[in-house]
């Protein structure tokens, strides 16, 4: 699973996949249409999803190693946006015991569990190739 080239664009919806790097922008791909486009760093701020980690009451834990706990656990059984909270919070609650509930919103929930189901529908989150290596 590699989350490198993957990131989080403001003001537009969905992941993208970092294409080349100019002095003004990124060139993203669109992961559905394969097309691609010019995002200005004046307009949009980028978030390479290898960045983003979950806080938790000693340290942090990387979104890649929640994905992966998702994977172990059954990823038939991620939480949808009609979920309530309080499932939503339980389900979060066995993935990662010590999460930081003062830190960690609902909201943030809901993005981290939609991102996972839009990488795994499209099998970017197999986990495989880097057991090989």
């Amino acid at each position: 699973m590699d989350l490198s080239q993957l990131m989080a664009i403001s003001q537009l919806p969905g992941l993208f996949k970092l294409k080349g790097n100019r002095s003004n922008g990124l060139i993203v791909e669109d992961l559905d249409s394969g097309k691609g486009r010019f995002c200005s760093s004046r307009r949009h701020q980028f978030t390479p999803l290898e960045s983003i980690a979950i806080y938790t009451m000693e340290d942090t834990i990387s979104l890649k190693d929640v994905f992966e706990r998702i994977l172990k656990k059954d990823p038939a059984q991620v939480p949808t946006e009609e979920t309530s909270d309080d499932d939503l919070k339980a389900y979060f609650k066995e993935l990662i015991p010590d999460y930081d509930d003062s830190r960690v919103h609902t909201k943030d929930m809901k993005k981290l569990f939609k991102w996972f189901r839009f990488l795994n529908g499209r099998s970017l989150l197999d986990s495989k190739g880097e057991e090989e290596e």
